[in-house]
C-alpha cells in the first residue's frame, strides 16, 4: 500500500489517496520519515533486521531441522542474547520451521466413491416448532471409539 501511495503521490496527493484508502495519513508520513531518516525506525524493528540473519543461519547450517527452541539454544551458546520468543515470532514471519518428530495426526480419509448424504434442512438449522428439527453428529476419539451427539430445538 506505501508503494502504491508513493507511486501515486505526485499525481492525486497523499491525503485523498489516504482518505479513498481508509488509511491515516500519519502512518504514510511516519513510514516516509523513516525511509529518510533510518534512526527513527524503531529498535525492535533494527534488531529484528540483524536477528533474522542469525536465525536463518542457524537454521541453514542445522540442515533446516531445527525448530525455534533449537536455534535459540544454538544462539544462546555462540554468545546472542535473544528470547525465545523472539526467535518464534521471526521464524514464524520467515516461514522456518523444524522437522516434526513422530506420525501427524490423521483425520477422516473420505470415500470419494461413496456419495454423500443428503442436506435435508439446506443448512437452515431454524425449527418452526418444537421437535420439528433434530440435528446429529458422529464423530471419533480417535482410538476407533464413536460418540454421538442428537440435539433438538426446541423455543
Amino acid at each position: 500500500m506505501r508503494a502504491f501511495i508513493d507511486a501515486q503521490r505526485g499525481h492525486f496527493g497523499v491525503e485523498p489517496i489516504c482518505k479513498a484508502l481508509q488509511v491515516a495519513p500519519s502512518g504514510y508520513w511516519r513510514h516516509a520519515a523513516r525511509l529518510r531518516n533510518p534512526a527513527l525506525v524503531p529498535q525492535r524493528a533494527r534488531r529484528d533486521a540483524v536477528l533474522v540473519d542469525e536465525v536463518q543461519r542457524v537454521h541453514r547450517a542445522n540442515l533446516q531441522v531445527y525448530g525455534a527452541r533449537k536455534v535459540w539454544r544454538q544462539l544462546h551458546r555462540e554468545g546472542v542474547a535473544v528470547a525465545r520468543c523472539t526467535v518464534e515470532r521471526l521464524m514464524r514471519r520467515l516461514g522456518l520451521q523444524g522437522v516434526v518428530r513422530g506420525k501427524t495426526p490423521r483425520t477422516t480419509v473420505s470415500d470419494r466413491v461413496t456419495p454423500c448424504p443428503r442436506d435435508h434442512v439446506n443448512r437452515q438449522f431454524q425449527a418452526s416448532r418444537p421437535n420439528a428439527l433434530w440435528v446429529s453428529d458422529r464423530t471419533s476419539d480417535g482410538k476407533n471409539r464413536f460418540i454421538a451427539f442428537s440435539r433438538g430445538r426446541r423455543p
